[in-house]
């Protein structure tokens, strides 16, 4: 079950508000063979999080998220990046060790055989506060009843923002819906334009930017970014940059291939706004374009 993106926090008897935890979203199927850890996407990790492999002691199926955290405490999907696709046993073990995973269990589909998706959220709730997970190092995030006060008090601790979700909602496997609402904080950001690629299927519509950011060691690469740029911000962005085409990369560092590949470089000396989910990562997150800075030059940034 998936949460639609809202504009503002609910209010009401009828909402319960939990933690944006900034990891994986996974299920976890609990059976006498062992644990299964699926993806969203339907892959088996579990290879990938053997800390997370001690059964709980009844069967049962949970929705939760694999989090990490880092130096500040704070869940940080950087932390889990470098064991996402890691599947040797001894590097495995080895990870495992240094950067520990969590997983933070919030739903009950099924337990003891029993399917749970049509019971109300706070029935399901109740069923997984109670179920034993002790032994197996999960925890149960808990839930608040006013989401305001959550999203001030995410905000001071760093978290990346609530969920929301109506107390009598059954559970909908797959299904994104209105009854699990989410609210993330946005970081806005100025960088610099290095080079744009066209549309697929045409050789001069401007559909996505790639930028950087100022450092004492050049341009740093830091993403593509195409949301955003409808029809009317790709004229705007490509009359800025049709006298600024040059035959190189402008960045310092190496851009990937799936970037490069197509792209048009310029020099780079536009300024543009860039929202993006979370701070410090060396790649924007979920980035939209926001607008020229005519107003900043690069070298108002480094």
């Amino acid at each position: 079950m998936l949460a639609t993106v809202a504009d503002s926090i609910p209010l009401g008897d009828e909402w319960s508000h939990e933690v944006k935890w900034d990891g994986m979203r996974a299920l976890a199927f609990v059976s006498s063979a062992g644990v299964r850890v699926i993806s969203r996407n339907g892959n088996d990790i579990s290879p990938a999080w053997p800390e997370l492999a001690v059964a709980p002691s009844s069967q049962m199926v949970i929705d939760g998220e694999i989090i990490g955290l880092n130096e500040r405490g704070v869940p940080d999907f950087r932390v889990l990046a470098e064991r996402l696709h890691v599947r040797n046993p001894a590097t495995v073990s080895r990870l495992a060790r240094q950067t520990p995973a969590t997983f933070m269990a919030f739903d009950v589909l099924s337990a003891d055989g029993h399917d749970l998706c049509d019971r109300p959220l706070d029935e399901r709730r109740e069923i997984l506060a109670g179920l034993d997970l002790g032994a197996s190092g999960w925890q149960v995030p808990p839930a608040y009843d006013d989401g305001r006060m959550l999203w001030d008090a995410t905000a001071a601790q760093g978290f990346e923002g609530v969920v929301s979700k109506r107390r009598g909602s059954a559970y909908r496997p797959g299904q994104r819906t209105r009854d699990w609402l989410k609210k993330a904080r946005r970081h806005r950001g100025s960088y610099v334009i290095g080079g744009w690629r066209p549309q697929v299927g045409t050789a001069d519509r401007l559909a996505a930017v790639l930028v950087g950011e100022p450092t004492a060691d050049g341009l740093r690469y830091r993403g593509r970014v195409g949301s955003g740029i409808g029809p009317r911000q790709s004229r705007v962005l490509a009359d800025l940059l049709a006298a600024l085409a040059r035959t190189t990369s402008p960045f310092a560092d190496e851009v990937p291939r799936a970037d490069a590949d197509g792209t048009r470089w310029v020099e780079p000396v536009v300024v543009v706004d860039v929202e993006t989910h979370g701070v410090g990562y060396e790649r924007l997150r979920q980035p939209a374009y926001q607008g020229v800075r005519s107003d900043l030059t690069p070298e108002d940034l480094a």
